[in-house]
Protein backbone atom coordinates (compact mmCIF):
# COMPACT_ATOMS: atom_id res chain seq x y z
CA UNK A 1 0.00 0.00 0.00
CA UNK A 2 1.36 2.99 -1.25
CA UNK A 3 0.01 5.06 1.81
CA UNK A 4 1.60 2.88 4.16
CA UNK A 5 5.05 3.82 3.15
CA UNK A 6 4.99 7.21 2.70
CA UNK A 7 6.62 9.64 4.93
CA UNK A 8 5.51 10.90 8.05
CA UNK A 9 4.28 14.71 7.90
CA UNK A 10 3.68 16.72 11.12
CA UNK A 11 1.61 19.60 10.51
CA UNK A 12 0.45 21.76 13.84
CA UNK A 13 -0.60 18.66 16.10
CA UNK A 14 -1.67 15.97 13.21
CA UNK A 15 0.46 13.56 11.49
CA UNK A 16 -0.36 12.52 7.85
CA UNK A 17 1.90 9.89 5.76
CA UNK A 18 3.33 6.80 7.22
CA UNK A 19 -0.25 4.51 7.45
CA UNK A 20 -1.69 7.11 9.51
CA UNK A 21 -5.15 7.97 8.99
CA UNK A 22 -6.30 9.84 5.91
CA UNK A 23 -7.52 13.17 7.09
CA UNK A 24 -9.94 15.62 5.59
CA UNK A 25 -8.94 18.73 4.18
CA UNK A 26 -10.96 21.60 3.64
CA UNK A 27 -10.48 25.81 2.46
CA UNK A 28 -12.30 28.69 3.49
CA UNK A 29 -14.56 30.95 1.31
CA UNK A 30 -14.08 34.36 3.46
CA UNK A 31 -11.77 37.00 3.02
CA UNK A 32 -9.01 35.84 5.41
CA UNK A 33 -8.36 39.84 6.37
CA UNK A 34 -12.16 39.06 8.06
CA UNK A 35 -11.33 37.23 10.86
CA UNK A 36 -14.64 36.94 12.22
CA UNK A 37 -15.99 35.53 9.58
CA UNK A 38 -12.94 33.12 8.69
CA UNK A 39 -13.25 31.88 12.39
CA UNK A 40 -17.10 31.23 12.19
CA UNK A 41 -16.72 28.81 9.06
CA UNK A 42 -13.79 27.31 10.48
CA UNK A 43 -15.42 26.47 13.43
CA UNK A 44 -18.72 25.22 11.64
CA UNK A 45 -16.13 22.93 9.39
CA UNK A 46 -14.32 21.92 12.56
CA UNK A 47 -17.63 20.58 13.81
CA UNK A 48 -18.46 19.47 10.60
CA UNK A 49 -15.38 17.23 10.44
CA UNK A 50 -12.87 18.84 8.98
CA UNK A 51 -9.22 18.40 10.35
CA UNK A 52 -7.05 20.57 8.62
CA UNK A 53 -8.11 23.72 6.68
CA UNK A 54 -6.48 26.14 4.24
CA UNK A 55 -6.72 29.87 3.68
CA UNK A 56 -5.72 31.95 0.61
CA UNK A 57 -2.95 34.39 1.68
CA UNK A 58 -2.73 37.05 -0.57
CA UNK A 59 -1.70 40.27 0.84
CA UNK A 60 -0.06 41.18 4.65
CA UNK A 61 -3.67 41.99 5.87
CA UNK A 62 -4.53 38.53 5.30
CA UNK A 63 -1.15 36.98 6.57
CA UNK A 64 -1.54 38.93 9.83
CA UNK A 65 -5.16 38.12 10.10
CA UNK A 66 -3.78 34.59 10.99
CA UNK A 67 -2.07 35.26 14.30
CA UNK A 68 -5.77 36.07 15.28
CA UNK A 69 -7.25 32.99 13.68
CA UNK A 70 -4.86 30.51 14.74
CA UNK A 71 -5.78 31.48 18.77
CA UNK A 72 -9.37 30.83 17.77
CA UNK A 73 -9.29 27.47 16.00
CA UNK A 74 -8.54 24.29 16.78
CA UNK A 75 -7.20 22.24 13.72
CA UNK A 76 -4.15 23.20 11.83
CA UNK A 77 -3.93 26.00 9.46
CA UNK A 78 -2.59 26.08 5.97
CA UNK A 79 -1.21 29.22 4.02
CA UNK A 80 -2.38 28.99 0.22
CA UNK A 81 0.15 31.43 -1.49
CA UNK A 82 0.15 32.29 -5.40
CA UNK A 83 3.12 34.51 -6.75
CA UNK A 84 4.12 36.64 -4.00
CA UNK A 85 7.10 34.96 -1.85
CA UNK A 86 6.84 37.26 0.88
CA UNK A 87 3.44 36.32 1.25
CA UNK A 88 4.48 32.89 1.70
CA UNK A 89 6.97 34.31 4.61
CA UNK A 90 5.16 36.38 6.52
CA UNK A 91 2.30 33.66 6.84
CA UNK A 92 4.39 31.71 8.50
CA UNK A 93 5.99 34.32 10.77
CA UNK A 94 2.38 34.62 12.18
CA UNK A 95 1.65 30.98 12.39
CA UNK A 96 0.73 29.05 9.39
CA UNK A 97 1.27 24.91 10.60
CA UNK A 98 1.97 24.30 6.81
CA UNK A 99 2.19 26.51 3.15
CA UNK A 100 0.83 25.61 -0.44
CA UNK A 101 2.89 27.09 -2.85
CA UNK A 102 3.43 26.45 -6.83
CA UNK A 103 7.32 27.05 -6.90
CA UNK A 104 6.48 27.70 -10.58
CA UNK A 105 4.75 30.62 -9.79
CA UNK A 106 6.87 32.03 -6.98
CA UNK A 107 9.30 33.47 -9.00
CA UNK A 108 13.10 32.83 -9.44
CA UNK A 109 15.36 30.64 -7.14
CA UNK A 110 16.43 32.73 -4.70
CA UNK A 111 12.69 33.92 -3.63
CA UNK A 112 12.04 30.34 -3.58
CA UNK A 113 14.68 29.47 -1.68
CA UNK A 114 14.03 32.94 0.62
CA UNK A 115 10.83 30.67 1.78
CA UNK A 116 12.36 27.40 2.05
CA UNK A 117 14.98 28.90 4.21
CA UNK A 118 11.80 30.08 6.70
CA UNK A 119 10.21 26.67 6.26
CA UNK A 120 13.74 25.04 7.42
CA UNK A 121 14.35 27.21 10.34
CA UNK A 122 10.68 26.92 11.63
CA UNK A 123 10.15 23.07 10.29
CA UNK A 124 7.32 23.87 8.45
CA UNK A 125 5.84 21.63 5.86
CA UNK A 126 5.51 22.72 2.39
CA UNK A 127 3.04 21.41 -0.06
CA UNK A 128 4.16 21.74 -3.24
CA UNK A 129 0.57 22.10 -5.59
CA UNK A 130 0.77 21.66 -9.44
CA UNK A 131 -2.45 21.88 -11.50
CA UNK A 132 -3.26 20.72 -14.81
CA UNK A 133 -4.17 24.86 -15.71
CA UNK A 134 -1.03 26.10 -14.66
CA UNK A 135 1.08 23.18 -16.69
CA UNK A 136 4.78 24.70 -18.50
CA UNK A 137 4.30 25.43 -21.88
CA UNK A 138 7.36 23.92 -22.56
CA UNK A 139 5.78 20.39 -21.21
CA UNK A 140 2.51 20.89 -22.55
CA UNK A 141 4.69 21.05 -26.43
CA UNK A 142 6.47 18.21 -24.98
CA UNK A 143 3.90 15.70 -24.18
CA UNK A 144 1.36 17.46 -27.30
CA UNK A 145 -1.20 18.90 -24.62
CA UNK A 146 -1.78 18.95 -20.87
CA UNK A 147 -1.40 15.40 -19.64
CA UNK A 148 -0.95 13.08 -16.25
CA UNK A 149 2.80 12.45 -17.86
CA UNK A 150 3.15 16.53 -18.13
CA UNK A 151 1.59 17.27 -14.56
CA UNK A 152 3.97 14.43 -12.91
CA UNK A 153 7.09 15.49 -14.56
CA UNK A 154 5.94 19.01 -13.43
CA UNK A 155 5.21 18.28 -9.93
CA UNK A 156 9.03 16.01 -9.78
CA UNK A 157 10.50 19.17 -11.48
CA UNK A 158 9.38 21.63 -8.61
CA UNK A 159 10.13 18.49 -5.63
CA UNK A 160 13.92 18.31 -6.80
CA UNK A 161 14.18 21.60 -6.72
CA UNK A 162 13.47 22.20 -2.63
CA UNK A 163 15.12 18.98 -2.37
CA UNK A 164 18.03 20.69 -3.99
CA UNK A 165 18.19 23.72 -1.75
CA UNK A 166 18.26 20.97 1.60
CA UNK A 167 14.27 20.53 2.81
CA UNK A 168 12.30 17.43 2.29
CA UNK A 169 9.50 17.95 4.55
CA UNK A 170 7.32 18.04 1.89
CA UNK A 171 3.53 17.37 0.67
CA UNK A 172 2.87 17.28 -3.23
CA UNK A 173 -0.50 17.58 -4.82
CA UNK A 174 -1.61 17.38 -8.78
CA UNK A 175 -4.78 18.35 -9.56
CA UNK A 176 -6.95 18.37 -12.44
CA UNK A 177 -10.32 18.77 -13.39
CA UNK A 178 -10.40 15.62 -15.91
CA UNK A 179 -11.30 12.97 -13.46
CA UNK A 180 -9.67 10.00 -15.44
CA UNK A 181 -6.55 11.90 -16.09
CA UNK A 182 -5.99 13.37 -12.08
CA UNK A 183 -6.09 8.88 -11.51
CA UNK A 184 -3.62 8.41 -14.11
CA UNK A 185 -1.58 10.90 -12.85
CA UNK A 186 -2.09 9.98 -9.10
CA UNK A 187 -1.18 6.23 -9.83
CA UNK A 188 2.21 7.78 -12.02
CA UNK A 189 2.90 9.85 -9.15
CA UNK A 190 2.90 7.18 -6.39
CA UNK A 191 5.53 4.94 -7.60
CA UNK A 192 7.54 8.70 -7.85
CA UNK A 193 7.56 9.61 -4.37
CA UNK A 194 7.72 8.94 -0.87
CA UNK A 195 6.05 12.24 0.17
CA UNK A 196 3.13 12.34 1.53
CA UNK A 197 0.61 13.25 -1.59
CA UNK A 198 -2.88 15.57 -0.67
CA UNK A 199 -5.52 14.36 -3.33
CA UNK A 200 -8.13 16.02 -4.67
CA UNK A 201 -10.49 16.77 -8.17
CA UNK A 202 -10.08 20.18 -8.79
CA UNK A 203 -12.77 22.75 -9.95
CA UNK A 204 -15.17 19.55 -9.79
CA UNK A 205 -18.24 21.80 -10.05
CA UNK A 206 -21.16 22.14 -7.75
CA UNK A 207 -22.52 20.18 -5.15
CA UNK A 208 -23.86 17.80 -7.53
CA UNK A 209 -21.51 17.50 -10.20
CA UNK A 210 -18.68 17.80 -8.04
CA UNK A 211 -20.05 14.87 -5.71
CA UNK A 212 -20.22 12.76 -8.65
CA UNK A 213 -16.88 13.61 -10.28
CA UNK A 214 -15.19 13.38 -6.48
CA UNK A 215 -16.43 9.86 -5.75
CA UNK A 216 -14.98 8.71 -8.59
CA UNK A 217 -11.65 9.86 -9.00
CA UNK A 218 -11.20 9.72 -5.15
CA UNK A 219 -12.68 6.66 -4.97
CA UNK A 220 -10.43 4.84 -7.84
CA UNK A 221 -7.22 6.71 -6.40
CA UNK A 222 -7.65 6.12 -2.85
CA UNK A 223 -8.22 2.69 -3.11
CA UNK A 224 -5.51 1.73 -4.80
CA UNK A 225 -3.75 2.91 -1.51
CA UNK A 226 -2.74 6.20 -2.81
CA UNK A 227 -3.28 9.52 -0.85
CA UNK A 228 -2.71 10.97 2.49
CA UNK A 229 -4.88 13.54 2.90
CA UNK A 230 -7.96 14.43 0.72
CA UNK A 231 -9.99 17.53 -0.25
CA UNK A 232 -13.56 17.50 -2.21
CA UNK A 233 -14.06 20.45 -4.02
CA UNK A 234 -17.19 21.90 -4.24
CA UNK A 235 -19.07 25.39 -5.25
CA UNK A 236 -20.98 26.10 -2.74
CA UNK A 237 -20.59 25.74 1.45
CA UNK A 238 -17.25 24.18 2.06
CA UNK A 239 -19.26 22.01 4.88
CA UNK A 240 -20.89 19.95 2.16
CA UNK A 241 -17.21 19.26 1.28
CA UNK A 242 -16.83 17.48 5.00
CA UNK A 243 -19.84 15.54 4.44
CA UNK A 244 -18.79 14.63 1.23
CA UNK A 245 -15.46 13.28 2.09
CA UNK A 246 -16.49 11.79 5.24
CA UNK A 247 -19.04 8.97 3.32
CA UNK A 248 -16.16 8.90 0.43
CA UNK A 249 -13.47 7.39 3.74
CA UNK A 250 -16.46 5.42 5.13
CA UNK A 251 -17.50 3.97 1.45
CA UNK A 252 -14.33 2.72 0.77
CA UNK A 253 -13.83 1.17 4.07
CA UNK A 254 -11.13 3.77 5.17
CA UNK A 255 -12.85 5.35 8.49
CA UNK A 256 -15.19 4.40 10.67
CA UNK A 257 -17.81 5.60 12.88
CA UNK A 258 -20.53 7.79 12.14
CA UNK A 259 -24.18 7.06 11.03
CA UNK A 260 -24.69 5.04 7.51
CA UNK A 261 -28.38 6.08 6.37
CA UNK A 262 -29.45 3.57 3.96
CA UNK A 263 -32.68 3.98 2.23
CA UNK A 264 -34.55 2.50 -1.07
CA UNK A 265 -35.41 4.83 -4.31
CA UNK A 266 -38.96 4.27 -3.43
CA UNK A 267 -41.85 3.50 -6.43
CA UNK A 268 -45.30 2.93 -6.47
CA UNK A 269 -46.10 0.61 -3.58
CA UNK A 270 -44.44 3.26 -0.98
CA UNK A 271 -47.64 4.61 0.99
CA UNK A 272 -45.35 7.12 3.60
CA UNK A 273 -43.44 9.82 2.40
CA UNK A 274 -40.31 8.29 2.32
CA UNK A 275 -38.24 10.65 0.74
CA UNK A 276 -38.99 13.29 3.08
CA UNK A 277 -38.46 11.27 6.17
CA UNK A 278 -35.17 9.64 4.42
CA UNK A 279 -34.09 13.74 4.23
CA UNK A 280 -34.57 14.21 7.94
CA UNK A 281 -33.44 10.69 9.10
CA UNK A 282 -30.13 11.73 7.56
CA UNK A 283 -29.81 15.59 8.66
CA UNK A 284 -30.86 14.27 12.16
CA UNK A 285 -28.22 11.51 12.96
CA UNK A 286 -25.38 14.18 11.93
CA UNK A 287 -25.85 14.67 15.82
CA UNK A 288 -25.31 11.03 17.19
CA UNK A 289 -21.73 9.95 17.42
CA UNK A 290 -22.49 6.51 17.01
CA UNK A 291 -21.13 3.43 14.44
CA UNK A 292 -24.47 2.24 13.15
CA UNK A 293 -26.34 1.60 9.99
CA UNK A 294 -29.88 3.05 9.92
CA UNK A 295 -32.25 2.00 7.04
CA UNK A 296 -35.48 4.06 6.05
CA UNK A 297 -37.34 1.42 3.80
CA UNK A 298 -40.70 1.91 1.71
CA UNK A 299 -42.84 -1.22 1.55
CA UNK A 300 -43.04 -4.55 2.79
CA UNK A 301 -41.13 -6.11 -0.50
CA UNK A 302 -37.88 -5.74 0.44
CA UNK A 303 -38.44 -3.11 3.16
CA UNK A 304 -38.19 -5.60 6.07
CA UNK A 305 -35.26 -7.47 5.38
CA UNK A 306 -33.48 -4.77 4.69
CA UNK A 307 -34.06 -2.80 7.69
CA UNK A 308 -33.04 -6.33 9.71
CA UNK A 309 -29.67 -5.76 8.01
CA UNK A 310 -29.41 -2.53 9.39
CA UNK A 311 -28.42 -1.73 13.08
CA UNK A 312 -31.87 -0.35 13.12
CA UNK A 313 -34.49 0.51 10.69
CA UNK A 314 -37.94 1.60 9.38
CA UNK A 315 -40.22 -0.78 7.19
CA UNK A 316 -43.02 1.10 5.65
CA UNK A 317 -46.96 0.48 5.52
CA UNK A 318 -49.78 2.30 4.61
CA UNK A 319 -49.91 5.63 6.69
CA UNK A 320 -47.18 3.66 9.29
CA UNK A 321 -43.89 2.02 9.72
CA UNK A 322 -42.93 -1.22 11.20
CA UNK A 323 -39.52 0.21 13.89
CA UNK A 324 -36.84 -2.76 13.26
CA UNK A 325 -33.58 -3.08 15.71
CA UNK A 326 -31.33 -5.44 15.96
CA UNK A 327 -32.96 -7.27 13.24
CA UNK A 328 -36.08 -7.94 15.19
CA UNK A 329 -39.88 -6.09 15.00
CA UNK A 330 -40.39 -4.20 17.93
CA UNK A 331 -43.53 -2.49 17.04
CA UNK A 332 -45.79 -0.68 14.68
CA UNK A 333 -45.34 2.99 14.45
CA UNK A 334 -47.64 5.44 12.88
CA UNK A 335 -45.93 7.80 10.15
CA UNK A 336 -46.21 11.14 12.18
CA UNK A 337 -44.50 9.09 14.68
CA UNK A 338 -41.74 7.52 13.08
CA UNK A 339 -38.64 10.01 13.25
CA UNK A 340 -39.31 11.04 16.96
CA UNK A 341 -39.22 7.49 17.68
CA UNK A 342 -35.62 6.47 15.82
CA UNK A 343 -34.34 9.77 17.74
CA UNK A 344 -35.23 8.34 20.72
CA UNK A 345 -33.64 5.00 19.89
CA UNK A 346 -30.66 6.67 19.05
CA UNK A 347 -30.64 8.34 22.28
CA UNK A 348 -30.69 5.15 24.38
CA UNK A 349 -28.92 3.50 21.83
CA UNK A 350 -26.63 0.93 23.53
Amino acid sequence: MFRNNTKVVQIGNCKIGGGNPILIQSMTNTPTQDVEATVRQILALEKAGCEIIRCTVPDMDAAKALVEIKKQIHIPLVADIHFDYKMAIAAMECGADKIRINPGNIGSIDRIKAVVDIARERNIPIRVGVNSGSLEKNLVEKYGGVTAEGIVESALDKVRMIEDLGYDNLVVSIKSSDVLMCVKAHELLADKTVHPLHVGITESGTVQSGNIKSAIGLGLILNQGIGDTIRVSLTGDPVEEIKSAKLILRTLGLRKGGIEVVSCPTCGRTKIDLIGLASKVEKMVEDFPLDIKVAVMGCVVNGPGEAKEADIGIAGGIGEGLLIKKGEIVRKVPENELLDVLREELEHWT
